[in-house]
């Protein structure tokens, strides 16, 4: 069976390369014959002399029974190598008196400069990094891979890929398992990483983060080479495809009218032209090229990929709360009679309509509280009530409600014995299940048929509840699409799972962020709730600056007071005289002296021990000026800030977008105006 065919392009050194296409089209395929771990039929690959490639499946494999630690050092092998050839050459370099010592010099300047560059001097550091950003913890360091789950080996195998340093990375799916702490920093990581990347992802947000270029394999070949990320291949697909459309009907518009001119005089006085329009016709239709280089050829309709077509929607409505947490805490009850608690709710609740995103890290308990919904596990304490007439509806992460040993269709009228084979048919062929499909086992699908043939069952259902854990997993990027298409349209309450941040951007107008053992709930999606979240990062960042740039010059005054002597101050009476001797009766006629700042006078000495002069008077009082001028504007600036994130967070409550971004953009200048100044006062105060 061809997968595909005469697929060819260059990749440039740096280049950060997305390959996209549907489930099934080659994709991985075409990763394992650039890794050489598969042949093609025809043609070949060239690299580049020297080019070291590294490799991430899918799905995670390890040999032997190595520890963590110890399967990141052995993914280093390649700078064991090099330091070994490196003391070898030094070795060498003794001999000075070589013929060859100047060549083996300028060598030895290029292994130290590779060894170096690909952190060999701080092996242990990189390692220490990369786990931890991938979301280990030292405790695990010494846990054996084997014991690991699979989300768990699939990070092990990511953080062994990226520390083998190679010249050219191929990942697949390296997104699949990975938090949102995890994402973020594998997105920074690539971002700044100097080699060349091919990377296959369903993640959209991941490839606009990472990619600067992206190749389309549909129809059994190479249908598109764009260059930008994921949203700039969706605009200009878009517009290739709109002209190759405007093209085509315009060609076909012009053979109409060549063959009904053919047909009309073929036969009449204008027979001669009749018969070179239809030579004319032929040349087209079989594609000809003049000897000027001029050639014609017929315009392909353009494809159109096969697209799921859900409708979801209920006639149940429910009452105005549709679930309510009152200080839920979930968790396992434990064999000994004690509870694992994972987190513990605030009093929530959901209104009717409301689309709410469960976020966090891994393990945090995300799931356990799905299923604690949804009653299959018991809550720890505390009570989850369900509105009035909500009906429930639950989409398990593992496909779990599926029977394997049915066939796909016989799962549909598992759900909905008294639908007709017809209709089931035409249920599934909009999950894209045609002719024998429908007669396959469920336990022979692959992960995403699976999810088709589950979200084919929930649009049976008719609840006005939906629970979804992962609903996004192992579907294609089309399929993930059409997806939000339905679930934007349908008229019930959702609550669900995922890691996918375009879907949830898409979809959410809530967020649901589990964080330190309990729940963060946030009115706005995805995006909002990072702008908001950076904003107050921003600012305690700020303040932490403007506190540490403070400090510093309250030691130096307090030490210059601590240093001066009582000669060193003048007592004065205070400015308004009389109101002084007022309250000086009123102590009992006792008259207090006042503190004054260091006298300011001709003969008050300088720091070089000679009489000051009027001008370093008039300089010290232009300096103090100008401080308490600072202060009071780095003062009037930090009120702004203080002001700006009561209202970001009142408009976020409100769910008004508009409002967040503009109050985040004002934010974010009061906050490079505060910098300034609070470097002026750095440098004024000495």
């Amino acid at each position: 069976e061809m997968i595909f065919a005469n697929i060819g392009f260059q990749v440039a050194k740096g280049e950060k390369v997305a390959l996209v296409g549907v489930n099934g089209a080659g994709k991985s395929t075409l990763m394992k014959i650039i890794a050489g771990i598969e042949t093609a039929t025809r043609g070949g690959i060239h690299m580049a002399r020297g080019t070291r490639v590294a490799y991430l499946a899918q799905e995670a494999r390890f040999g032997g029974d190595r520890t963590l630690m110890e399967e990141m050092h052995h993914s280093l092998e390649h700078l064991n190598a090099l330091q070994a050839e490196i003391t070898e050459l030094e070795h060498a370099l003794a001999d000075t008196d070589h013929p060859e010592w100047e060549q083996r010099m300028e060598h030895y300047g290029e292994l130290t400069h590779r060894f170096e560059h690909a952190g060999g001097y701080e092996i242990d550091r990189q390692i220490e990094m990369t786990l931890s950003g991938l979301g280990f913890v030292p405790e695990q360091y010494d846990q054996l891979i084997a014991q690991f789950s699979g989300g768990q080996k699939t990070r092990a195998a990511l953080a062994s890929t990226l520390l083998s340093d190679p010249d050219l990375l191929l990942l697949d799916e390296p997104t699949n398992h990975l938090d949102l702490a995890a994402l973020e920093w594998l997105e920074q990581f690539l971002r700044s990483w100097e080699g060349t990347l091919m990377v296959i992802s369903h993640d959209r947000y991941f490839l606009d983060k990472v990619t600067n270029r992206t190749l389309e394999v549909a129809f059994g070949r190479l249908d598109g080479d764009y260059p930008g990320g994921y949203n700039k291949f969706l605009e200009l697909k878009a517009a290739r495809l709109e002209l190759q459309l405007k093209q085509f009907n315009a060609q076909q518009e012009e053979i109409a009218k060549i063959e009904d001119f053919v047909r009309r005089f073929k036969n009449s006085t204008l027979s001669t032209q009749a018969r070179g329009r239809e030579r004319r016709l032929e040349r087209l239709k079989e594609g000809w090229e003049g000897s000027s280089g001029k050639s014609e050829t017929l315009i392909a309709r353009p494809d159109q990929q096969k697209k799921i077509a859900i409708k979801m929607g209920t006639d149940l409505r429910s009452g105005d709360v549709t679930l309510k947490l009152d200080k839920v805490t979930i968790g396992y009850m434990l064999g000994n009679g004690e509870s694992r608690p994972l987190l513990t709710s605030p009093d929530l609740e959901i209104l009717r309509g409301r689309r709410v995103a469960l976020m966090g890290p891994n393990g945090s308990g995300k799931t356990t509280l799905l299923r604690t919904l949804v009653g299959e596990v018991p809550p720890l304490r505390g009570h989850i009530r369900l509105g009035h007439r909500v009906q429930l509806n639950y989409y398990a992460q593992s496909h779990e409600g599926l029977n394997p040993r049915n066939t796909v269709i016989e799962e549909i009228r598992r759900i909905k014995p008294e639908i007709k084979e017809v209709e089931a048919r035409t249920l599934l062929s909009r999950f894209l299940f045609t002719g024998d499909d429908v007669f396959k086992q469920v336990g022979d699908l692959s992960g995403g048929e699976r999810s088709r043939v589950a979200l084919a069952q929930l649009t049976l259902l008719g609840g006005n509840l939906l629970v979804l854990d992962e609903p996004t997993n192992h579907l294609d990027i089309d399929a993930r699409e059409a997806l939000e298409v339905v679930l934007n349209e349908y008229n019930g309450t959702i609550l669900f799972v995922s890691h996918d941040r375009y879907f949830i951007d898409a979809v959410a107008d809530t967020i649901w962020m589990v964080h330190d053992q309990t729940i963060d709930a946030f009115n706005g999606n995805y995006s909002e709730y990072v702008a908001v979240r950076d904003a107050r990062e921003a600012a305690a960042a700020r303040d932490a600056k403007a506190k540490l740039a403070l400090q510093p010059a309250k030691e130096k005054r307090a030490a210059k007071d601590e240093q001066r002597t009582p000669s060193d101050y003048q007592l004065v009476p205070p400015p308004h005289h009389h109101a002084h001797t007022d309250a000086s009766k009123k102590s009992n006629g006792k008259a207090h002296p006042v503190a004054a700042a260091p006298a300011s006078l001709p003969h008050a000495p300088a720091a070089n021990g000679k009489p000051a002069g009027k001008e370093d008077e008039r300089e010290a009082r232009r300096r103090q000026r100008k401080l308490a001028a600072l202060e009071s504007e780095i003062a009037a600036f930090e009120g702004e800030l203080k002001k700006i994130e009561q209202d970001m967070s009142k408009a976020s409550a409100a769910g008004d977008a508009k409002k967040v971004t503009s109050l985040g953009m004002q934010h974010a200048e009061i906050q490079e105006m505060l910098a300034t100044r609070m470097d002026e006062w750095t440098a004024a105060a000495g």
